[in-house]
């Protein structure tokens, strides 16, 4: 469960993705699916791990198992932007980290974002790539492919400019966080989880997963969606609709990408092994479960901007009150 972004550059490279299953516990990448996969997929030596609406994953599970198979990490940090796990801030695990200046993340330039590497060699390799690889000669002068990546001065500095404010902005999705989560307590739906025992999230975004029997009967479609209202019960694209009445933006959990269009043929691995290998029957026989797939149609995504009043929030937590009357 991710944006695109994430798996993106590995079909740039001529890669092919095998996707791992998300887990409860924090949204993330199941490290129990992804040593499934290297028993599956031996040859492969390079993991990929987001940190989904910015909470870390469970970090220490998936180093041991990078370790174990001689593999390097690229963090996808680009939602988690100081949040910490075991008090060290998300973009120092990966073997290369990055994060998002996007005009949606916590700290923001509108555009742009941040590579990290304990690597010399390899900072400056970037550095040369992302400014179309020119030489140190006094001509243009081109003995590589290069690529146009760089950030501008004045988005870099709008960056740096807002730096000093990111403990204040994580306080702010914080509350946002803790309002929801008190507001709702009484219904059927429980908030994005948090491992606080080892780690401290961003609170990028604000989410809500619907219990199963809360769920109203519903259908999703490539684009669109539809659903029967029920008394007592509802649905994500239900709330979307009533708090976008009151001109409030919500969104679906990010569709999982073993379920996009362009990449629904790629591997896929479940922590009960091959995900398309396994049929309805083993699914209902061992209880296996697509746990990305499964949040992706119960889950959704709150308004959770930083400038909103709790009186704004209020409202919000009214109008999906409603949906369950």
């Amino acid at each position: 469960m991710t944006f695109d972004a994430t798996v993106n550059p590995v079909a740039y490279e001529g890669g092919e993705a095998v996707f791992i299953d998300t887990e409860y516990d924090t949204w993330n990448m199941d490290p129990v699916a992804l040593e499934k996969a290297f028993e599956i997929y031996q040859e492969v030596k390079l993991i990929v791990v987001a940190h989904l609406y910015g909470t870390p994953g469970k970090i220490d599970e998936i180093r041991t198992i990078a370790e174990k198979h001689g593999a390097l990490i690229v963090e996808d940090a680009a939602e988690s932007f100081g949040a910490t796990y075991k008090g060290v801030q998300t973009g120092m695990f990966g073997t290369e980290s990055v994060i998002s200046f996007n005009g949606n993340k916590i700290i923001t330039g509108s555009s742009g974002g941040m590579y990290l590497t304990d690597s010399l060699e390899d900072a400056n390799k970037i550095r040369k790539w992302s400014t179309q690889s020119r030489e140190d000669a006094a001509w243009y002068q081109h003995e590589e492919m290069g690529f146009n990546y760089r950030m501008s001065n004045i988005v870099a500095g709008v960056v740096r400019g807002q730096f000093p404010y990111l403990e204040e902005h994580i306080a702010q999705k914080k509350a946002i966080y803790e309002r929801y989560k008190e507001g709702l307590k009484d219904l059927p739906v429980q908030m994005n989880p948090v491992d606080f025992a080892n780690s401290e999230p961003n609170y990028w975004l604000s989410c809500l997963i619907i219990d199963e029997e809360a769920m109203c009967q519903t259908e999703r479609g490539e684009k669109d969606a539809l659903y029967v209202s029920e008394p007592g019960k509802s649905c994500p694209t239900e709330i979307l609709e009533a708090i976008a009445a009151f001109n409030a933006e919500g969104r679906p959990i990010w569709k999982p990408m073993h379920m996009q269009p362009i990449y629904r043929m790629n591997p896929f691995v479940t922590r009960n092994g091959n995900g398309r290998a396994r049929s309805n029957a083993y699914i209902k026989e061992t209880g296996a479960v697509d746990a990305g797939a499964d949040i992706f149609r119960r889950g959704l995504c709150l308004p959770s901007d930083n400038k909103m009043t709790p009186e704004q929030q209020d409202v919000v937590i009214e109008i999906i009150k409603r949906c369950f009357r």
